[in-house]
């Protein structure tokens, strides 16, 4: 395909997802979830995504409202003259309708229109009507330069969306800014969070929510899961952003229940729950995530079958993405003295390790699902134990800490370059510099890391730094309550943009209208900042 003829780098084919956007769902109000007609052709009107978008790859996906055949059709121009078509899976109820199409051989740094086509699978030349998205193939050319957003936590502590906000709006606020791809810091939903149809708020006007059948109560069955997923694509904004857009996922707990951990047993005093193994829970969310969601590495017949993941955007920026999560040890009070299983895992800490070596971009960001240095406790069920990784005891490295003292040692003594930290998961934005001047465990060189979120959740103040790696919070935006709602403010996103001239990073911690509100612009090649 040839370069089209562009306005801008990241021009915007506002046209064509108009379109898109008018192939609205149903209002979804009350208790039930949209139904579509089963009459005629196959309609797809959860829109459309796209995801681990590389320099000559990318995923697209698509949900049906009935057995269809995915097809997606590509060019280099908005008019889809001479397009090259690309026959996708079949959608059923294996998957809930959904599917995902790799695109393959693609070029760098173009911009890519796309139309998928859903056909009835006993007649192929019945299709329905296309529905249309761009994104933009990573560039080979280090003069470009690379934007992306970062956030997380959506529709959470009961939050939804909310018709009379306008709903799920930072959406359109990321959308405006254009970047080449948004990263989901985790949090994608709330399994464990039902959305009731209103909520007073602290001044006694009343908080109205779409709800939806799955999400009147926390989920446990796959059908639940699906729901809770379907529930975030009900909001037009989302659908919008997603057509122009691509992300790369990754996920935390609320995907799965609070605080979650391998071989955890609910007590019998959580009645929300019949289903008691969190394992089975985090089965059947694993699934309907990947459903749901473009990741490479969890296609049907991916070899991988994982969520961590290393997505390359050409020589100035590789994404490592990051699951603190499924390899964790249990939650404790986590002051043990050896601990080899940590939160990542003893082969996903070898695998970071071995990536980070083999990584010639400029910059390295570590996509994290949790912070490193803020204090997370989990008191579920009345628990007095840790979340997270820092525990609070200011001195050597202690249960988790000595993994990421593991690693951060590993960086620095094998001189590895640009490495930048980014997180969600807390509900406030900030930004802290770890310094070994400041620290219990001096033996790796400074870093920052970068919190942003929640998208649309309850925001919550600031967390208690830990100072075994010397953070300091050089920029904090939280509310002195907990769970002030996405109308009180305190809905965040983050912006990193790399220059393709000099190589400065820049961060930006920007508000749900785009405000920017503490910028950091960091140094290319050094192994500490």
């Amino acid at each position: 395909m040839s370069a089209s003829p562009l306005p801008a780098r990241r021009s915007v084919l506002r046209g064509s997802l108009a379109a898109s956007a008018a192939l609205a769902l149903p209002a979804a109000v009350g208790a039930a979830a949209p139904a579509f007609a089963l009459s005629g052709r196959p309609k797809a009107g959860w829109g459309v995504q796209t995801g681990d978008v590389t320099a000559d790859s990318g995923l697209v996906w698509v949900r049906s409202d009935r057995p269809a055949r995915m097809v997606v059709e590509t060019s280099a121009t908005e008019s889809f003259r001479n397009p090259r078509r690309w026959h996708g899976p079949l959608l059923g109820t294996d998957t809930d309708f959904t599917g995902t199409t790799r695109l393959r051989g693609l070029p760098p740094g173009e911009q890519i229109h796309y139309r998928v086509l859903l056909a009835d699978p006993d007649d192929p030349r019945r299709t329905g009507e296309p529905v249309t998205g761009t994104f933009r193939t990573a560039s080979e050319r280090r003069r470009d330069g690379v934007r992306f957003l970062w956030s997380g936590d959506l529709a959470g502590q009961g939050w939804g969306i909310n018709p009379d906000l306008g709903g799920y709006r930072i959406y359109d606020a990321m959308g405006k800014l254009d970047p080449d791809f948004f990263l989901c810091s985790g949090d994608n939903i709330y399994a464990d969070g039902p959305i009731a149809a209103t909520a007073t708020l602290p001044d006694g006007s009343t908080w109205r929510n779409i709800t939806t059948e799955e999400k009147a109560k926390v989920a446990e069955t796959l059908a639940e899961f699906r729901g809770n997923f379907r529930y975030n694509l009900l909001d037009e904004n989302l659908r919008r952003f997603n057509a122009q857009v691509p992300s790369i996922i990754q996920w935390d707990d609320h995907e799965v229940r609070n605080n979650w951990y391998p071989g955890e047993r609910i007590s019998d005093s959580d009645t929300r729950y019949t289903e008691k193994s969190v394992d089975v829970l985090a089965g059947r969310a694993r699934r309907a995530f990947s459903e749901y969601f473009p990741v490479s590495t969890l296609r049907p017949g991916a070899r991988e079958g994982r969520v961590n993941r290393v997505l390359h955007q050409g020589p100035l920026l590789d994404v490592f993405v990051l699951d603190m999560r499924t390899y964790r040890n249990a939650n404790s009070p986590d002051d043990q003295t050896v601990d080899p299983q940590g939160i990542l895992g003893a082969e996903q800490l070898e695998w970071l390790k071995r990536e980070l070596s083999c990584s010639r971009a400029v910059w390295k960001v570590i996509a994290a699902d949790m912070p490193l240095g803020l204090v997370v406790p989990d008191t579920t069920e009345g628990r007095a134990n840790i979340e997270a990784v820092a525990q609070g005891d200011p001195g050597a490295p202690l249960g988790r800490e000595l993994q990421i003292a593991e690693l951060l040692r590993f960086i620095k003594h094998r001189r590895i370059t640009g490495t930048v930290w980014l997180t969600a998961d807390v509900h406030h934005t900030s930004a802290q510099h770890y310094q070994p001047a400041r620290a219990a465990f001096t033996d790796f060189e400074p870093f920052w890391e970068f919190v942003s979120g929640p998208l649309n959740a309850g925001a919550f103040p600031a967390s208690a730094l830990d100072s075994t790696f010397g953070p300091e919070r050089v920029f904090v935006k939280a509310p002195t309550a907990a769970n002030v709602s996405p109308a009180g403010g305190y809905q965040f996103f983050g912006e990193v943009d790399i220059d393709g001239g000099s190589g400065e990073l820049t961060v930006r911690l920007r508000e749900q209208d785009g405000t920017v509100l503490f910028t950091k612009v960091l140094q290319p090649g050094r192994v500490g900042q």
